[in-house]
């Protein structure tokens, strides 16, 4: 299924042999072996996890964990992290054995236990009303502390901190000093909901000021201070909806025909610093069901409505939120699943929406989950602890399967987020795209492929820098994804309470700032580039080039580049790239790292020079290696070989496969302005001439598709012989050259057509700076064989030209070009006009 579970901590499994071997050895030394086991058996369903600490500390309950009463029943434990003292809440029970509903006169005891050695009890509370307790954890580690520090949650809708010092007695003995007068101190009071995070020791909570829902979060230090960090308003009402508490141990709700009464409400973040709330309000409809997100770190909430299967269907459970790091997980099984990016939500293409008869669907866990902290999971029912992660084979099998684009883009980011094994999930992706380049029409799916995988390969690494790298090429989305509904609305931020922030809280301030201040969007685009690489080609042509140094600069770019790139392949390369100069796509290169850098250096404050410009090279160096692998691997599933460099074969259909390929390469990262690796442009014109119809060929090289290039020209030159066909593809090649390449490649071909055209681009460069001089009227028609006298006036013309020591120094290095042969090209040409 799409959803990993990976068993952590089964009850019956690891818990359940203990205890039948603990229960057998009593029976046998009390000499009641049977009996004590019948006992066991038909108490079987009070094993429960009671709770789950921060440094894996489970604790569960068997019958009664200190047999005080009978009708007393666990329902909140809370160990410390040297294990010496257990905080414990009893309750009265009925006959049955469940809970009652806290009728008056009934009582709730919460104990304080010495647990290490002597099992001193001390009594906290005794009240009418529930209690739940939980030990704070400054440190994962278990090193004794002076003072442990213990959270009781009262249905009173308060919270108390309680600050217990321990000393040691006669060697091991841990007791609780002044046990008779305990320091303590309100945490929080008039709240209706609270979630406790147990990894990042933080609580949040949830008071309603004049009917509105504040959302507020303390972190606990190791210091023994908290503070308030945040308050937040939330459109949502909760002033009917009772009392809740999320993560305090066993929900009492688990009562699988109770859930879909009551609503769901969790805050889940992550490393990167996202904020969001999940809220799934009561269902009041068998047709549809509605919940919201709020991503806080994004200033917008989005309100999701979900159709459900068939409108008779009975919903039993509730809806269940899993936090996934990058993705939050929202599903009800038998009916939809849903994976939402909380890293960029602004698409809803970005996330993925199952819903209706899907096997995905079909195999989701059908009992409650609930998410603890980060990717940890509980199973109440069950008692199993999971890691829950994103399935990645599962999804890859899913992207080759799956025909709808939404689906195609969202899965295709959900499995570059898995960041596992990186090399082998490109490899398999690669293989994807070059199955399905046609198969996409809302997206250009090579384009989506090599910036979203140059996203992922950065972003793990430098998570406070998405904002400023492309996230994907899709920048809008239109289409509608059947069975969802969706209402974006701008959110009121977080106000923050505290000044000065460290880890999380620093990230989080950081998105809240851009939400503030960052219109529009920081993210890099190569539209600068564009501009300087147009200006720099323009400047070569004419020969005239800015600063040495700017240009070196920029080509020092590029071969750092390229040796990232040599460093990276594992394995020789198929494909004839990187063996010419290619001084274009060397430019386009350079200068695309030098605008990446200064784009980082503008926005990031704080950040070594050294490792943003490292960080350019790097994002540059990823882009060109994966144009190169899903050229490569088209390469090698054709199994082409390099005879293909040759213009003198017939081309085969794996040729005309891989040119296609190589096409959509070009015009997806045209659009982008990306550049390509040195030779592709030469490998590209190549193989269009061997594969496709001269007036073919022509229409892609006047269109731009196909780019000439000084390489593959003088190759044709070389490798074609003068037939009348090659005669006509050469010519119409040489004649859409550019100047200073064409000059080169005429000098190349042996033929009148190649001679008249070097005397043509002479005469013109003769004439350009021509000053008409005065001379006689009188032409000597001896000295002429042409009885024609615009053609002798213009070749005595010619013959001063030449004869003028200016214009010797003025062509020098140029082919000398003598009058006669200009005189017989110009007749030759004259006469082919005429018709003559």
């Amino acid at each position: 299924m799409a959803l990993r579970l990976v068993a952590d901590f089964e009850l019956r499994k690891d818990v359940l042999p203990w205890l039948r071997a603990q229960r057998a050895a009593s029976a046998a030394g009390a000499g009641a072996r049977a009996g004590g086991a019948g006992i066991f058996e038909n108490n079987y369903e009070s094993l429960r996890v009671l709770n789950v600490e921060r440094n894996g500390n489970i604790i569960y309950t068997y019958k009664h964990l200190y047999t005080f009463e009978k009708d007393l029943q666990v329902v909140s434990g809370s160990v410390n992290s040297e294990r010496t003292l257990l905080a414990a809440s009893l309750v009265q029970s009925t006959k049955e054995g469940r809970k009652n509903e806290l009728q008056p006169g009934s009582k709730c005891l919460t104990l304080l236990v010495e647990i290490h050695p002597i099992n001193n009890v001390k009594v906290l509370k005794a009240v009418d009303s529930y209690i739940w307790v939980q030990f704070l954890y400054p440190h994962v580690g278990s090193h004794p502390l002076p003072e442990n520090h213990l959270l009781l949650i009262s249905e009173e809708k308060y919270i108390e901190q309680f600050h217990i010092q321990v000393i040691q007695e006669d060697g091991n003995k841990v007791v609780i000093k002044n046990s008779g007068h305990l320091p303590r101190e309100r945490v929080a009071e008039d709240f209706v909901w609270a979630q406790w995070d147990m990894s990042e020791q933080r609580l949040y909570y949830i008071d309603l000021k004049k009917s509105r829902s504040i959302l507020k979060c303390i972190q606990f230090y190791a210091n023994e201070n908290f503070n308030l960090m945040f308050e937040a308003p939330l459109d949502i009402s909760l002033s009917d909806s009772g009392f809740k508490l999320v993560n305090f141990g066993c929900d009492d709700l688990q009562d699988q025909e109770k859930l879909s009464k009551y609503l769901t409400l969790c805050v889940f973040t992550n490393h990167t610093g996202s904020l969001c709330v999940c809220y799934s309000p009561k269902f009041d409809s068998w047709e549809q069901i509605t919940y919201s997100v709020f991503y806080f770190h994004k200033g917008h909430s989005k309100t999701f409505t979900a159709a459900l299967r068939s409108a008779d269907s009975c919903v039993t459970q509730a809806i269940t939120f899993l936090n996934l790091d990058y993705y939050v997980a929202v599903y009800l099984p038998g009916h939809f699943f849903h994976l939402l990016n909380i890293q960029h939500p602004d698409l809803i293409c970005h996330s993925l929406f199952l819903t209706g008869n899907n096997e995905v669907i079909d195999m989701l866990p059908h009992s409650p989950l609930q998410s603890l902290s980060g990717s940890l999971v509980l199973d109440w029912c069950s008692g199993k602890l999971y890691r829950a992660f994103l399935n990645q084979s599962y999804l890859l099998e899913f992207l080759w399967n799956t025909r709808l684009d939404w689906e195609k883009i969202a899965i295709l980011h959900c499995v570059l987020s898995c960041g596992r094994d990186p090399q082998f999930l490109e490899a398999k992706i690669i293989q994807w795209v070059s199955e399905n380049i046609s198969t996409c029409h809302s997206f250009d799916l090579i384009q989506e492929f090599i910036i979203a995988s140059s996203y992922w390969s950065i972003y793990p690494e430098t998570s406070n820098w998405d904002k400023l790298l492309p996230y994907s090429s899709v920048l809008t989305w239109t289409t509608e994804i059947p069975g969802i509904t969706l209402v974006t609305e701008e959110i009121a931020l977080p106000l923050m309470k505290v000044h000065s922030f460290q880890g999380y809280w620093e990230k989080l301030n950081f998105h809240l700032e851009y939400v503030k201040y960052s219109k529009p969007p920081l993210h890099y685009n190569n539209s600068v580039v564009r501009r300087e690489w147009n200006r720099l080609i323009s400047e070569e042509k004419t020969g005239k080039r800015r600063s040495k140094v700017y240009v070196r600069n920029i080509l020092d770019n590029a071969i750092k580049v390229i040796s990232n790139l040599e460093a990276r392949s594992l394995e020789q390369r198929l494909t004839p790239l990187f063996q010419e100069e290619d001084n274009p796509q060397r430019l386009l290169v350079g200068l695309m790292v030098s605008e990446l850098k200064d784009h980082l250096l503008r926005h990031l404050q704080g950040v070594e020079k050294k490792k943003i410009e490292q960080m350019a090279l790097d994002y540059v160096s990823k882009l060109l290696d994966l144009i190169c692998q899903v050229l490569e691997t088209s390469w090698r599933k054709y199994n082409l070989h390099p005879w293909v460099l040759h213009f003198d074969r017939q081309a085969s259909v794996a040729e005309f496969a891989v040119f296609h390929t190589m096409t959509r390469i070009l015009e997806a990262t045209n659009s982008l302005f990306l550049p390509l690796p040195p030779g592709f442009h030469t490998l590209h014109v190549i193989l269009g001439v061997r594969c496709l119809p001269l007036h073919n060929l022509l229409h892609y090289i006047d269109n731009g598709v196909l780019l000439l290039t000084e390489t593959a020209v003088t190759r044709l030159m070389e490798d074609l012989d003068n037939t009348e066909k090659n005669e006509k593809l050469k010519f119409s090649i040489i004649v859409r050259l550019p100047p200073l390449i064409g000059q080169k490649i005429c000098r190349l071909w042996d033929h009148p057509m190649s001679s008249n055209i070097i005397s043509r681009n002479h005469v013109k460069r003769l004439l350009q700076n021509y000053k008409k001089q005065p001379q006689s009227s009188r032409i000597d028609k001896s000295s002429f064989s042409i009885e024609f006298l615009p053609l002798n006036y213009f070749i005595e013309t010619l013959t001063d030209l030449e004869s003028s020591s200016q214009a010797l120094y003025a062509f020098e290095g140029h082919d000398n070009v003598d009058a006669t042969f200009v005189e017989e090209a110009a007749l030759r040409h004259t006469m082919t006009l005429l018709g003559l």
